[in-house]
């Protein structure tokens, strides 16, 4: 295994589209990161870089500590794992799991050991004499891992793997590569558009829009202090709440108009408060998850008014979806003695789980901001 460290990496296609714009982070020896961001975003060109299937048009890219740039892909010591699973269908799982090593010359026995290896690994030892065609999804998807896994490379390349897969086997599969990753401890890439798989497989998350890095941090981290309302609705799901409006001071207290008749009261901790004061008549943007929204109590001295638009019950939780002033805010509550569509009612809500971001820029307002 080995560090992969991205030094202002820069991808502009002929075109003039910019891929990637400034790649300037480090991957750590068995680290499992995770790029992750919408279609378009350039998570999969900072991968094929990676794998030198892209060209980089500036910057420095090593592998370990090599310089990578101009060194050709079968010379990286890299494995990759695609979506489609790319296996040889006329080939057993024994004779796709071996084909690379025989490639590259491996001694027999050698290739025997790995691929029994990673077959027990990967639960594949009755498949061994089946074709990729006898086999589910998942299957396919534990095969074409088990390949990458037999090279033993410095680092394992996933380029979203589960994106074929229905929602069970894509949980399923899931495990085996959070297992997979803890057993070899190898550097693995993941790839994904899904906020889920990125929170719940990557030890850091590089957050892209753009072909911009948004924010690297680990995953408990982003969704508790997003760097901008991007990370903050793109992490987390339902998404974060976003309220609006110019941040008014009163009797010592602060609070946002959302609407004529609709303030936000805000409770921010002492040196956040006097950081906010200089935004006093100018737009702000309030984020609240909806976990941090519920149903009015009696003992609620702030509260918001909103009319339910749907109720979404999935089982153990529902999603209330609501209006407020212009706003759409979904509130996550219990099942039971819920409101109706179309129904008025007050929210109660927690205001020391508020975050605060800049209306102009989108960024995120703390005690240090400049």
């Amino acid at each position: 295994m080995a560090k992969v460290r991205f030094e202002h990496v820069r991808k502009v296609y002929e075109n003039g589209y910019v891929g990637v714009a400034d790649a300037d982070f480090e991957i750590a020896h068995g680290e499992m990161l995770v790029l992750v961001g919408p279609s378009g975003c350039g998570k999969s060109t900072l991968l094929r870089m990676v794998a030198g299937l892209e060209s980089i048009t500036s910057g420095t890219l090593a592998i370990g500590d090599r310089i990578v740039n101009d060194v050709s892909p079968r010379d990286r010591d890299i494995a990759m794992v695609f979506q489609n699973y790319a296996l040889y269908p006329h080939m057993s799982v024994a004779e796709n799991l071996a084909f690379g090593l025989r490639l590259r010359g491996t001694p027999k026995a050698e290739v025997h050991r790995r691929v029994a290896e990673a077959a027990t690994m990967l639960d594949l030892g009755r498949m061994l004499p089946l074709k990729p065609a006898q086999l589910s999804g998942g299957q396919r998807q534990r095969v074409a891992l088990g390949r990458a896994l037999v090279r033993q490379p410095a680092v394992f390349l996933l380029d979203e793997p589960l994106s074929n897969l229905d929602a069970k086997l894509r949980l399923s599969t899931r495990v085996e590569i959070a297992k997979l990753h803890r057993a070899v401890g190898a550097t693995m890439i993941y790839v994904t558009h899904d906020q889920i798989e990125a929170m719940t497989l990557g030890q850091r998350i590089v957050v892209m829009r753009d072909g911009r890095v948004q924010q690297i941090d680990a995953p408990m981290r982003l969704y508790e202090r997003p760097a901008n309302t991007f990370v903050a609705t793109f992490v987390g799901s339902p998404k974060m709440n976003l309220l609006w409006g110019p941040l008014l001071e009163r009797d010592g207290g602060l609070h946002v108009r959302i609407a004529d008749g609709i303030e936000l009261a805000l409770a921010p901790p002492p040196a956040l408060q006097a950081k906010l004061r200089g935004y006093v008549d100018r737009e702000i943007i309030v984020g609240l998850r909806p976990e941090h929204l519920r149903l009015a109590r009696d003992d609620d001295t702030a509260t918001l008014a909103a009319r339910v638009e749907a109720v979404e019950p999935v089982g153990n939780e529902a999603f209330l979806n609501l209006g407020c002033g212009g706003c759409d805010l979904v509130v996550r509550l219990p099942p039971h003695d819920l409101p109706v569509a179309g129904d008025d009612v007050r929210l109660g809500y927690d205001a020391a789980r508020m975050h605060f971001f800049e209306r102009d820029s989108e960024g995120r307002i703390d005690e240090d901001t400049a």
